[in-house]
């Protein structure tokens, strides 16, 4: 059983993490980008009914807290590409964990309840090569 002070630790640290990542769209945003450096309009197109507001509220917010890095181009146009930071690199673990749960709880069909702990294993493996490269 947790103590008051683990319990307010607890509630605290989550409060913290939430500040960090931010609003809403940050986890999907995250989660395009721990598959490799996107630019802007592929983000906004892979995150369709996003708007260009709250993506760029959400990339701003971001990179303010070091989550992602945004690299610019001296293209014309100039082109913009985000990817994570090692900070956002270590939070692809979280992601993970949250795909396995919703794996598990996420749909309404049945089936969606018999994953077998080696596709978990193998996902899990699968997302730690990704995260060396």
């Amino acid at each position: 059983m947790e103590t008051p002070l683990e319990e307010k630790t607890c509630v605290l640290l989550a409060r913290e993490a939430l500040d960090i990542l931010g609003g809403k769209w940050s986890f999907l945003v995250l989660a395009k980008l721990s598959l490799g450096p996107r630019r802007f309009n592929a983000l906004r197109k892979a995150l369709e009914p996003i708007s260009t507001k709250a993506l760029t509220d959400t990339l701003r917010h971001l990179e303010h807290s070091q989550v992602i890095q945004r690299r610019a181009f001296p293209t014309v146009p100039v082109t913009v590409e985000y990817s994570l930071t090692e900070k956002g690199k270590d939070f692809q673990t979280v992601l993970f964990e949250m795909y396995s749960w919703a794996q598990k709880w996420g749909s309404s069909h049945p089936e969606s309840h018999r994953s077998s702990e080696a596709s978990q294993e193998a996902n899990r493996i699968s997302l730690q090569e990704r995260s060396l490269e």
